[in-house]
């Protein structure tokens, strides 16, 4: 299968002028002290197609001290009115979803109608932590006399610092604001520099809908230099932080030193367990839907697919088939079905992935990750048999390549899915209940769907387990995250 980048474009909007973006600080829009930037490149072609302004550490400075006012306007505003301004910023997005979109695709690379769907799902997490918000209860509790209330408090923890990727520019970064801001919160936003447009374009939405000044303000910066400039503030009482496993572990240690909560959302390695009994049309045409959306580049993509013997062949020919029916181009074009990768950092480690496997007795099935074309594409790549040992059995992919290897037997299947220590997502086929039950009991991930991919939407729980994270980014359980309790406790003074 060749890619093919389409020259026409279908969509006019998508014929927009990219703009250069800064930095949002006490809702004033500006370039960072030092006016340094960096360059943002279009990764279907590899040119620059604008710049980033870079915070140093005064404008960090500004930000945290706007963040501290604007939590203090923000969590005073009773939270049904708090509901009604994140209802009013997921309307402005829908309303702006053909001038957010577009940006999307030209920083982040993926297709159209998957960054058109971004955005409108962005809205409804949005609406449903806006309502959620109002429930924020606490408790009266029994106390031990008559004249005595006992009752425990649900608190905003403070000024947050949310830390995001480029995988989901919008998606990611409106999980944490919606999150803080329902909590009565407010937060400053570090989105990827790679993505910036897009997310500048979402916060502006927020404050059409009204936030008072610093609840939600966005920077970009070098990373280690902003994270852990806002993780060693003594304002900053929060983080919640999306990326990789060993960023993950050093911002978990930071925070530790300075007592402040965390959420983390790190990497996986999904498997995909597919018994024989299974409707193998629908789990191959299920799976690769989930592996190829957004050129594979998401944290719960199902990697590892686990096949049982007898079922194999007739699986792989499948899936082989849909990766072969995959449309990659310039996501511009609304014919395209899957963009390039994000950037030439994820073609190089992919390329070196799929040759180690292959030198290592792998068989290739579907895809040439040798071949070379202007932009950053990698064409999907099926991969057979791949022995234990190969970097990409025990690496998160992170891009358009699937492995489908095959079990003999369920406690072989449970045990290749629990051997690495992620385990974030995990997704499960077939029709026989004690199978479906053994997968329920034994597969050891924060979350798992079967026969279905039923993960992420806002009203159930996000999260991992061991180097896949802690906390929750979905569900009553997200909002937790961003509260505490407090206890308070009253005696009469007429008694």
């Amino acid at each position: 299968m060749k890619t093919k980048v389409l020259a026409d474009v279908a969509s006019p909007c998508a014929l927009q002028r990219y703009p250069n973006t800064r930095l949002y600080i006490g809702s004033h829009w500006r370039d960072g002290s030092e006016r340094r930037t960096n360059l943002v490149r279009d990764p279907a072609t590899g040119g620059v197609i604008g710049e980033v302004a870079l915070a140093d550490p005064s404008d960090l400075a500004e930000a945290v001290e706007a963040g501290k006012r604007g939590f203090v306007r923000w969590r005073s505003i009773p939270a049904v009115e708090r509901a009604s301004a994140l209802r009013a910023a997921a309307a402005l997005m829908r309303d702006r979803v053909d001038t957010i979109a577009p940006l999307i695709t030209r920083e982040q690379g993926k297709p159209l109608s998957e960054a058109r769907g971004e955005i409108l799902f962005s809205a409804e997490v949005i609406e449903w932590f806006a309502d959620e918000g109002r429930r924020a209860y606490g408790r009266v509790i029994p106390a031990r006399g008559n004249d005595v209330s006992a009752i425990a408090l649900t608190e905003p923890l403070g000024l947050i610092a949310g830390l995001t990727p480029w995988n989901y520019p919008v998606g990611q970064a409106v999980r944490k604001i919606a999150i803080a801001l329902a909590a009565g919160c407010s937060i400053i936003v570090k989105v990827a520099e790679e993505t910036p447009a897009s997310a500048a374009e979402m916060v502006r939405a927020f404050n059409d809908a009204g936030l008072p000044e610093g609840a939600l303000q966005l920077v970009f910066g070098e990373p280690a230099m902003v994270s852990e400039y806002l993780l060693s503030h003594p304002d900053v009482r929060g983080v919640s932080f999306t990326g990789s496993t060993t960023v993950g572990k050093h911002l978990t240690a930071l925070a530790g030193r300075h007592l402040k909560r965390c959420v983390m959302e790190l990497g996986g390695h999904a498997p995909a367990i597919v018994f024989a009994d299974a409707d193998l049309d629908q789990a191959a045409a299920s799976l690769a839907a989930d592996k190829f959306h957004n050129a594979g580049q998401a944290c719960i993509s199902p990697t590892r697919l686990l096949v049982e013997n007898s079922a194999h062949a007739t699986f792989l020919d499948l899936f082989a088939e849909k990766a072969r029916a995959v449309r990659v181009g310039n996501g511009l074009h609304e014919a395209i079905t899957m963009g390039p990768l994000a950037n030439a950092r994820r073609l190089s480690t992919l390329r070196a992935l799929v040759l180690d496997a292959v030198s290592r007795g792998a068989r290739l099935v579907v895809g040439d990750p040798e071949r070379t074309q202007p932009g950053y594409f990698l064409d999907p790549v099926v991969l057979a048999d791949v022995p234990t040992d190969a970097q990409i059995m025990n690496e998160e992919p992170f891009g358009p390549v699937a492995i489908v290897n095959r079990f003999s037997g369920a406690q072989e299947a449970i045990a290749e899915a629990n051997r690495l220590p992620y385990a974030l997502a995990a997704y499960g086929w077939s029709r026989d209940i004690r199978h479906i039950e053994t997968m329920k009991r034994e597969v050891r991930s924060g979350m798992l769907s079967i026969n279905h991919n039923g993960l992420g939407y806002p009203e159930v729980p996000f999260g991992g387990l061991l180097d896949s994270g802690f906390g929750d980014e979905g569900g009553t359980e997200a909002l937790r995250e961003m509260t505490f309790s407090r206890f308070v406790s009253v005696r009469s003074p007429w008694s």
